[in-house]
């Protein structure tokens, strides 16, 4: 019989929806609980992770990287399969502790704040407005497929990635992100997508999946060969024909090789699929409560409160692993040293300490101390552009569409780490 940790760590679980119900009865007794980590094809079984489901010991861990570190063992529940595989993660921004990533932050800090994010809103808002009106007359439209291209668009004209390479993102995005899930090992865009030299050499290196359907491991270098490969040609064209982009400033910063090619990986893949997933699990939220759909429909002031709720209510990133580094306590649990301590956002912003009727999907609510981006020195550094771009998607689709409909269900990726959603059909 499965237990309740059982259900939550299961990725099937997630076809159907996060485990509220179960998040609630353990959070109602622990802030912190022992998880099992059964094997995960093509990773064997591990010793299992203490999970943290209050949003008070999230906020602890998240703010305390040398107590609780992304560095010692990365980020991901499964650990690196060897000690080439953990020292080549551990070069990725994501997989570091100040102070080298606090060096790597300040690189990219200027390239996102609200001033420099300013001068891309009205891009942004006609990409939007675009990708609305090339639907609009047909009645009908997959919103996650709509979606997922405002993302790769924004993130494209910031790196400096030819818009016609954007695709390649998406392609990347799958497979890393959708390892439990074999409809993303292969992406239906990547043969369609790039066609500069540079997305050709990539896509030549492309894994292709083995007999039993498997790729290899996408968080190393020869998993993903064709997006190092790629990468390496974008370095070497900004260090030969340097821009304003985000990508040519790195150059100017002195970014080793390695580090340029890391940062690439997490802009790709972080930086699309996060958002890719907010702007569709944004519209089932309304879509789920057409009151709250009519209410900002009317009051378009709403919008910005509305997007924080639909980033609490849908929470796209589930869950972070840490490592902890000394022997602590955690919400009344000793924890050793060397234990895997995993966040679950996806809980914590349903906790009933610091949200009011947390189930309840309300665009009024003002009080949204959510952590969906994250908390501490690892919060978001992409959080401000994510949200002008929910907003900017979501105006479009009230001025040029009005009230939209379900139109088919919902089909949910297979992930206990992205809340994903690969398909969402809308009518209007």
């Amino acid at each position: 019989m499965s237990t309740d940790t059982d259900v939550i760590v299961n990725p099937d679980t997630y076809l159907d929806g996060v485990p509220h119900a179960v998040f609630t009865r353990l959070r109602a007794d622990s802030a912190v609980v022992w998880m099992a980590e059964p094997a995960v094809p093509p990773w064997p079984a591990g010793p299992g992770f203490w999970g943290v489901l209050r949003h008070a010991e999230i906020k602890t861990v998240m703010r305390d990287p040398a107590t609780y570190s992304s560095h010692a063992m990365a980020t991901q529940i499964v650990d690196p399969p060897d000690r080439a595989a953990l020292d080549f993660v551990r070069e990725m921004m994501l997989n570091q502790d100040p102070p080298k990533h606090s060096r790597l932050r300040k690189m990219l800090t200027r390239a996102f704040t609200p001033k420099a994010i300013a001068r891309l809103e009205d891009r942004i808002a006609a990409w939007a407005r675009e990708l609305v009106d090339r639907v609009a007359d047909d009645g009908a439209c997959d919103f996650a497929e709509l979606a997922a291209d405002l993302p790769l668009q924004t993130l494209a004209e910031i790196f400096g990635v030819p818009q016609e390479d954007r695709w390649l993102m998406f392609d990347w995005s799958n497979r890393v992100i959708g390892y439990q899930d074999q409809e993303y090992a292969a992406s239906a865009k990547a043969s369609a997508a790039g066609s500069t030299e540079m997305a050709r050499r990539a896509m030549a290196l492309r894994p292709r999946p083995d007999a039993n359907g498997l790729l290899p491991d996408q968080r190393t270098r020869e998993g993903m060969p064709d997006l190092y490969a790629y990468a390496h040609d974008l370095g070497e064209l900004k260090r030969r024909t340097p821009g304003d982009d985000v990508m040519s400033n790195l150059v100017r910063e002195g970014v080793s090789t390695a580090e340029f090619e890391n940062m690439f990986w997490l802009f790709s893949v972080a930086g699309n699929e996060t958002l890719r997933n907010s702007l569709p699990g944004g519209m089932h939220a309304l879509l789920s409560h057409p009151d709250e759909y009519r209410k900002v429909l009317r009051e378009k002031s709403l919008l910005p409160g509305a997007v924080e709720e639909m980033l609490r209510w849908w929470s796209p990133v589930m869950r972070f692993r840490r490592t902890a580094t000394v022997d602590t306590t955690l919400g009344g649990t000793p924890i050793r040293a060397g234990d895997k301590v995993v966040v679950w956002f996806s809980s914590g912003n349903r906790d009933e300490r610091v949200f009011a009727d947390p189930a309840r999907f309300d665009v009024s609510r003002t009080a949204n101390d959510h952590l969906s981006f994250g908390h501490g020195p690892h919060y978001c550094v992409g959080a401000h552009l994510a949200k002008v771009q929910m907003r900017a998607l979501f105006t479009a689709v009230f001025d040029r569409l009005g009230q939209v409909e379900p139109a088919g269900d919902i089909v949910r990726l297979r992930s206990n780490f992205q809340h994903g959603v690969k398909r969402l059909p809308i009518g209007w």
